[in-house]
């Protein structure tokens, strides 16, 4: 089955679309396209302040942004086989799932309008409301896809990893990630810190570092929101009084710790993928901790495993099969879980 697969993460980066056709029941698969596209300042600033918004506004928002994924599907089809299905993440506005809530906008019957396309989306739901954390989701495909690696880690706007032990999948979000390396580099006039060159101008200060490392997610965290960092830790580097370059060398430092403490199984392998995974510097601070043999593999896997692997979910669906792994997310039970809106007939 040939499938589009949406993504669009906390790093705020820009709208993941890959069109991925599924082999062997949904075990393998090939990337016939894939493309990045990078949100105009306005939906930037439309998506960042989701959460402020009244519940009328979010609901239009909701709806034009699902408009807007319809016409980017559009064009990205322009000149590339059509999928039968769409399987949207949507872009996530809240998630609380200990509050019982999650919210991923994105209108789905928008995107089935305009593309004349079934539409698969709202994954996390389902699993919140049988007790799970709805999330991380990537580790299905971890599974069927990229089972050849002991550890599977995404460095996106937040860090997660899988792996498995005695047959049962694990995973959960390990960090904040790019989310707090694009906000420091932004203050310093660039959109990200390509390559860790502006982290590695500054020096790691020890007192900043403790605070970090102490962090209260790290007890017994397992699913992280936007609303968790905002609520007290962005604010450890807001009121942090040393050199911008010296908040990003301490943050590398930390993920490096934190990241690379969990990859101690001798002679294991780990895959990274997620835009973090071109930050030279945040690499090589993950290796300084980790005894894991690391792979970092080709652009197009690092850029788009999460969409290839929303492509799997919405193709596993469709055919009725498990695409949530309640030993991952701690739900009552595995989900086959995805709101499914077809065109009209």
């Amino acid at each position: 089955m040939i499938v589009l697969g949406l993504m669009s993460g906390t790093s705020m980066d820009g709208l993941d679309l890959a069109l991925v056709k599924l082999k062997n029941s949904g075990t393998d698969f090939e990337l016939l396209k894939a493309e990045t596209v990078a949100y105009s300042l306005e939906w930037e600033t439309s998506l960042q302040k989701a959460r402020e918004l009244t519940g009328r506004e979010l609901t239009q928002l909701h709806i034009s942004y699902g408009k807007f994924l319809g016409e980017q599907v559009n064009t990205f089809l322009t000149q590339a086989p059509k999928p039968a299905i769409i399987s949207s993440h949507g872009h996530t506005v809240f998630h609380q799932p200990n509050l019982g809530y999650t919210l991923q906008i994105g209108d789905l019957n928008e995107i089935t309008q305009r593309t004349g396309i079934a539409t698969v989306g709202d994954f996390r739901s389902l699993d919140v409301s049988k007790g799970g954390q709805g999330a991380p989701l990537a580790p299905i495909g971890d599974e069927l896809l990229f089972s050849n690696y002991d550890y599977c880690i995404n460095l996106g706007g937040i860090s997660n990893y899988s792996y498995s032990q005695e047959g049962v999948r694990r995973a959960k979000d390990l960090s904040p990630c790019n989310i707090i390396s694009n906000l420091i580099a932004k203050k310093l006039g660039y959109a990200f810190d390509e390559d860790g060159k502006l982290g590695g101008k500054g020096k790691v200060d020890r007192g900043l570092l403790e605070k970090l490392n102490n962090w209260r997610y790290y007890k017994s965290g397992k699913s992280m929101g936007i609303e968790d960092l905002e609520h007290d830790y962005i604010p450890l580097f807001d009121s942090s009084s040393i050199p911008l370059e010296d908040q990003l060398m301490t943050y590398y430092e930390h993920l490096g710790q934190i990241i690379g403490g969990e990859l101690i199984k001798p002679d294991s392998t780990c895959l990274i993928t997620g835009g973090g995974a071109k930050n030279k510097l945040l690499v090589q601070c993950i290796k300084k901790y980790a005894v894991s043999n690391i792979t970092i593999p080709s652009s197009d896997l690092i850029d788009f495993k999460e969409a290839i692997i929303f492509s799997l979910m919405g193709y596993l669906r469709i055919t009725k099969q498990t695409n949530i792994l309640s030993s991952v997310t701690g739900a009552a039970s595995n989900s086959s879980s995805g709101v499914i809106v077809r065109p009209e007939f």
